[in-house]
């Protein structure tokens, strides 16, 4: 390795250092703006930023280089595994002659003077099926062989297993292996040529086995449609085999820069500088009609174990029941409530458009069309809406990277990454679509992460993102030891030509080992931490959609071989079996890696503020808590369950209400309640806030008991005083307005009219609630046996008053649309009064929270009519 330009800084006095699992977490730093647009709150002031503590900017050791991906350099070749290297050789003097082809004729010719695709389908490859397919369809099944991948072509009595024995052939008559695969296709060349001349995947389904084959016609398109910017199928193999081969080597390559480093990168503490954090959650939801959301929510959840429970079928992880509803319909939730805190502020009606990538697997793209039309497209319309489905990819044997395939003809695929997000996005018109509609930015979440929304986080990652110009950022936390995260870090490089870079960027959990990232430790230790990366993001359409578009393989970013988890199929039998392998993966916070910024000179301190990227800090369960793997008898964690994930839910509805004076039960470590409901069930919904200061203002006062249910499904709401001893459960059928029909007949919500409203100040509730001993009980699916329970439902913009009353028992209070109930004490109990609610306040209802901005915060203020 080249020699360094000048040496690290050396390592901070031990109390200096970071220390990521106490609070404060990290210093607070503004992002410095360039070219400030003029904005409602552009008047509010922005804090003197405080220089972040050098003990944070600590060099990993030894320092490596961060390579993209081996398939960059295409002289580079693996050096472990002789026949490794030589495959690559071969591919790639293929991939080389395709790509000088300008025809398909061309491509096709080339082709056939492949050697291996000569020895498997003959000197004359027009005959048979070949000879009754389209051009491009038999390109495919050449690619296919040219690049290894034969054994894929077999029958039901040839198949290929990623298990102990590679290769499983079973010969008819003694043929040869490749004979019987010829023949294999040779023997479908007659139901071919009954199929119409528009190609085997645009005719009429014809036997089992051409539907079949169709299948894998797709999906050989998919691969070399979407891996055009590396060569298609070949290209796809000759990366596989490329990090295939650095897997086996454990030794560092020679650096092409003359140093590289890691560091903790500093940013805005939202827990520190709560001013700032505010104000920059105004900025976020003032420009929410610049913002987009984008959903990557094609992955399949094997690790979930969720099936439809009538039919066996296996089911995607959108689709996970989860406090009530799906976690999809959770990220919409979310977003409405959003949209509704604009509302309230700037008075205007504001729809996001929402992007989703989709995949086949689990026919997870179909599952979520179908929770869609089924909710009417959440009263948003569907022409706000682009889905967009991810190709699978074939996944490889982890020792001679061949493909794995569960019966003839059915190559195992599965998602290829949600890094794929970007160049699909490009493909697919996505970028473009947002921005007819007017959008500069987007939030990017995943499904899994229930918390991801909680209080001020995503809206200031997106204030900060928009207001100063930036191209990505990043949410992030401190990182929980043992978990399978990756990391966030301030990378700075200097090249041989003495040209500095730095940027924010994330390294994934299966890279830690190449590039020297430790484990996290406990509270205390002198080892540097880095951050969480929690696949919460801010990003610049602009600039995600020129990476993107690029032929090369930058727009397919953080591309790995993750081996470190067994690949689960269905063989070829239809048992469930498992084999060491994996796919080509690409992660989609790793684009951060094309907005380094670069400097003549190495720069000290505080250059975080000055660079294309960012990233804002929050506690952890503000940030994140994922729902991605069921809970096991044996298992002694929580962690990444949808029972754990609760209880961080929990745990925020406990600090929520502490700062409204209402007494709440702590919850203890999750330990105790492995085998155990929570101590208390809350369920607020965001439109509340969301943000925590606005919530504070609706609830002040009382308590909720150990073992109390509290659900409260309304916007328009106050809490005074409350005394909570068992279940209460408010339900509203228009939470933040009515719908209405647009001219296409479609269902839209129209935010703040007639509102379900709801207001209980000093009422004590008390009934046997939730029966916890019940074996039943699905805590984390808010799925429980009551014994008693308050249930209060609003029909349309109905409203409930209750106040200085006493409420024993179990009751059902149920308000007509158009109607008032309000609840009084008297001698025997309380007494019930319904009025209707006069014409003229149909839709404004007869009082209602008026939103205003103070500074830096939003200030409520009950408005009687």
């Amino acid at each position: 390795m080249a020699s360094r330009a000048q040496p690290p800084p050396p390592p901070p006095p031990a109390h200096l250092r970071p220390r990521l699992h106490a609070a404060p977490l990290f210093s607070p730093r503004a992002p410095r703006c360039r070219g400030g647009r003029s904005r409602l709150l552009s008047a509010l002031p922005s804090p003197s930023p405080s220089p972040p503590s050098r003990s944070q900017r600590v060099s990993t050791v030894p320092p490596i280089e961060r390579e993209p991906g081996p398939a960059h350099s295409p002289e580079h070749q693996p050096r472990g595994d002789p026949a490794l290297a030589a495959e690559v050789a071969r591919l790639s003097a293929a991939r080389a002659r395709l790509r000088a082809a300008r025809t398909l004729g061309d491509k096709l010719r080339a082709l056939d003077a492949e050697p291996r695709v000569a020895a498997f389908f003959g000197e004359e490859p027009s005959r048979g099926v070949l000879g009754a397919l389209e051009p491009r369809e038999a390109l495919l099944l050449k690619c296919l062989v040219a690049a290894g991948q034969e054994h894929v072509l077999g029958d039901e009595l040839e198949w290929y297993s990623g298990g102990a024995d590679h290769h499983e052939h079973h010969h008819r008559n003694g043929a040869s292996g490749g004979s019987a695969l010829r023949e294999a296709l040779y023997s479908l060349a007659g139901l071919v040529g009954k199929w119409s001349s528009e190609g085997v995947v645009g005719a009429e389904k014809g036997s089992e086995e051409m539907q079949v084959l169709g299948r894998l016609l797709k999906f050989l398109g998919d691969i070399e449609e979407f891996y055009d910017c590396i060569g298609g199928i070949i290209g796809y193999q000759i990366m596989a085999l490329e990090l295939l081969s650095s897997s086996k080597d454990r030794k560092h390559r020679p650096s092409k820069d003359k140093f590289v480093g890691f560091h903790v990168p500093s940013g805005l503490n939202l827990l520190e500088d709560t001013e700032y954090a505010s104000q920059a959650a105004l900025w976020g939801i003032e420009g929410l009609p610049e913002l987009g959301e984008i959903y990557p929510i094609g992955g399949a959840g094997d690790r979930l174990g969720l099936v439809n429970s009538d039919t066996g079928e296996s089911l995607p992880a959108a689709l996970l029941p989860y406090c009530g509803r799906s976690l999809l319909e959770g990220l919409i939730r979310d977003l409405q409530a959003r949209e509704f805190l604009h509302f309230k502020i700037f008075g205007g009606q504001c729809v996001t458009p929402v992007a989703i990538m989709t995949s086949s697997v689990k026919n997870n793209h179909e599952h979520i069309i179908a929770i869609f039309e089924k909710l009417d497209w959440f009263g948003r319309g569907c022409d706000n809406f682009r889905l967009f489905e991810q190709p699978l990819v074939p996944v490889v044997s982890a020792e001679d990277g061949k493909w794995l395939i569960s019966k003839s003809l059915f190559p195992v695929g599965k998602p290829g990454g949600h890094g794929a997000i970007w160049k699909l996005a490009y493909d697919r018109g996505i970028f473009q679509w947002l921005q007819q509609r007017g959008r500069k930015g987007a939030t990017v979440r995943q499904v899994s992460n229930v918390v991801a929304a909680t209080d001020l986080t995503m809206m200031a990652l997106a204030g900060i993102g928009l207001r100063c110009n930036k191209k990505l950022g990043f949410a992030s936390c401190e990182r929980r030891p043992g978990a399978t995260e990756g990391v966030n870090v301030l990378i700075e490089k200097q090249n041989l030509e003495g040209v500095w870079s730095y940027g924010i960027t994330c390294i994934e959990y299966t890279e830690f080992e190449k590039y020297g990232i430790p484990e996290p430790t406990v509270t205390g230790s002198s080892q540097v931490s880095y951050p969480a990366n929690t696949n919460i993001l801010y990003v610049d359409l602009q600039a995600v959609e020129e990476v993107g578009s690029r032929k090369n393989a930058s727009c397919l970013p953080g591309m790995v071989l993750n081996l470190k988890k067994a690949v689960s199929y269905v063989d070829h039998l239809g048992f469930e079996c498992s084999a060491a392998g994996g796919r080509l993966e690409c992660t989609m916070q790793n684009i951060a890696d094309n907005f380094v910024n670069m400097y003549n000179y190495r720069c000290g301190k505080g250059i975080e503020s000055e660079l294309d990227t960012f990233v804002v800090y929050n506690e952890r369960k503000r940030v994140t808590s994922s729902a991605k793997r069921k809970l096991k008898s044996e298992d002694r964690s929580l962690h990444q369950t949808p029972e754990g994930s609760l209880l961080d839910i929990m745990r925020n509805a406990h600090d929520l209400l502490s700062r409204c004076s209402i007494d709440v039960p702590m919850i203890k470590d999750n330990s105790e309640y492995l085998h155990s409901g929570p101590p208390f069930l809350i369920f607020l919904h965001p439109a509340l806030g969301p943000f925590w200061d606005i919530i504070r203002q609706k609830f002040l006062g009382g308590s909720v008991s150990k073992g109390s249910e509290l659900q409260i499904e309304v916007a328009e709401f106050l809490w005074k005083d409350v005394e909570l001893d068992g279940s209460l459960i408010i339900l509203a059928d228009n939470i933040m307005g009515s719908t209405k029909k647009n001219k296409n007949g479609e269902q839209i919500l129209h935010y703040g009219a007639r509102c379900g409203r709801c207001r209980l100040q000093s009422v004590k509730i008390v009934n046997e609630g939730i029966n916890w001993s019940s074996p039943n009980n699905v805590y984390w699916k808010h799925d429980v046996e009551r014994s008693e329970s308050v249930k209060i439902i609003l029909h349309g913009n109905a409203e409930f008053e209750a106040k200085d009353v006493v409420l024993k028992g179990n009751h059902v209070f149920e308000v007509p649309d158009g109607q008032r109930m309000c609840i009084v004490q008297d001698r025997a109990g309380f007494v019930v009064k319904l009025e209707p609610i006069s014409q003229e306040l149909m839709d404004s209802g007869t009082w209602h929270w008026k939103y205003t901005v103070d500074g830096a915060h939003v200030k409520l203020n009950m408005v009687e009519l």
